[in-house]
C-alpha cells in the first residue's frame, strides 16, 4: 500500500464538465499529474497549468501512484480500463485506480477482480453535486472497495469534496449512486411540475421559490437547478444523455433483484423524449421544457 505525499504521482482520465474541475483542485494542491482525454483540447487549461499530457491511458498508468477516472459511459470505461492500450495494461503494482463514472455494479466489480489479479488496487467512487459541486469540490463521494485503500485515498477526496463515505465492498459505491439518482429522478419531476404549476396559477417564481425552498420541500434541485430554469439556462449542468444512462443501470440492477421500481421507469421515459427532441447534451433541468411542450399541446387540442 503506498502512502501518499505530495510528491504522490496522480493520473486523471477524462476532463469533461466535472473531471476538468476535479483535476484542477488537485493541480492546485501542488499533486504532480498526468492527463488523457479523448479531446486533447479539453486537458489543455490543465496542461496549461503544469499536468503532463499522456498518449494513451496506458502511459497515464505508468506514470501514475493513484489514477481517477471520471468518462462518459460504461463502454468508454471498459475502453480506458481494458483496452489495448488501456489502464490495466500499464498499471504496476500497488498502484490505485479510482473510478468516479457512475457505472454499473458489476463492472466496477470486474475492475476490481482484474486489478486484483494485477496486484493493483480498484476502488469505485461515484460522485453528486454536478458541475457546481465539482467547481466548488463539495461533492458527495460514496466509496466502495478495499476498506485500507479507501482511507488511503482520504486526503485526496478531501480535495475534491465535501464528504467521502465508504460504502462498503466493490460495487457499494456504484449501488450507492443509483440509490442517489433513484431519488433525484424523483425530485426533477417535482421541481418541474411544481415550477409549471406555478406559472399557471400567475405566481412569482423567484418569490414561491423563497417559500418552498425554505420548508419540507427544500433539496439540492431546488436550490441549484430551479434558478438556471427560470433563467433559460437549459444547456448547463449533467447532460441528459448521462442521466438517462443512469436510470437505465438503476433499472437494470431493479430487475436483477426482483424489484419494481415505476417512478423511475416514468421519468427515464420523459427524459428520454427530451433526448427525442434532440436535448441528448442539454442540462437535466431542461426535463421542464419537455412538460412545457406537453402541457401546450394539451392545451391546443
Amino acid at each position: 500500500m503506498i502512502t501518499l505525499t505530495k510528491e504522490t504521482r496522480i493520473g486523471w482520465i477524462g476532463t469533461g464538465v466535472m473531471g476538468l474541475s476535479m483535476c484542477r483542485h488537485l493541480l492546485n494542491q501542488g499533486y504532480p499529474c498526468s492527463v488523457y482525454n479523448r479531446t486533447q483540447s479539453k486537458a489543455q487549461p490543465l496542461i496549461d497549468q503544469g499536468a503532463i499530457w499522456r498518449a494513451t491511458p496506458q502511459e497515464v498508468a505508468k506514470n501514475s501512484d493513484v489514477l481517477f477516472t471520471i468518462v462518459g459511459l460504461p463502454d468508454d470505461v471498459e475502453a480506458v480500463y481494458f483496452g489495448e492500450k488501456g489502464i490495466l495494461k500499464g498499471a504496476t503494482e500497488n498502484t490505485i485506480v479510482v473510478d468516479m463514472t457512475t457505472t454499473s455494479p458489476s463492472l466496477a466489480k470486474r475492475i476490481d477482480k482484474e486489478a486484483r489479479a494485477r496486484g493493483v488496487h480498484a476502488v469505485d467512487a461515484p460522485v453528486s453535486g454536478g458541475d457546481v459541486g465539482a467547481k466548488n469540490a463539495t461533492l458527495s463521494i460514496m466509496v466502495g472497495g478495499d476498506k485500507e485503500v479507501a482511507s488511503a485515498l482520504s486526503p485526496l477526496f478531501q480535495i475534491l469534496g465535501k464528504s467521502a463515505i465508504y460504502q462498503g465492498k466493490a460495487g457499494a459505491g456504484q449501488h450507492t449512486k443509483m440509490c442517489n439518482q433513484i431519488v433525484i429522478s424523483g425530485t426533477m419531476i417535482g421541481m418541474c411540475e411544481s415550477l409549471l404549476y406555478g406559472q399557471k396559477a400567475g405566481l412569482d417564481l423567484e418569490t414561491m421559490l423563497q417559500s418552498i425552498t425554505g420548508g419540507a420541500a427544500a433539496c439540492w434541485s431546488l436550490d441549484n437547478l430551479a434558478p438556471r430554469i427560470l433563467k433559460g439556462e437549459m444547456d448547463t449542468g449533467f447532460f441528459v444523455e448521462h442521466f438517462v444512462k443512469d436510470m437505465g443501470i438503476a433499472l437494470d440492477e431493479a430487475r436483477r433483484m426482483n424489484l419494481a421500481l415505476p417512478g423511475l421507469a416514468l421519468v427515464k421515459q420523459l427524459y428520454q423524449a427530451v433526448m427525442a427532441h434532440g436535448g441528448s447534451r442539454l442540462g437535466t433541468q431542461s426535463l421542464f421544457l419537455a412538460l412545457s411542450q406537453l402541457n401546450n399541446m394539451q392545451n391546443v387540442t
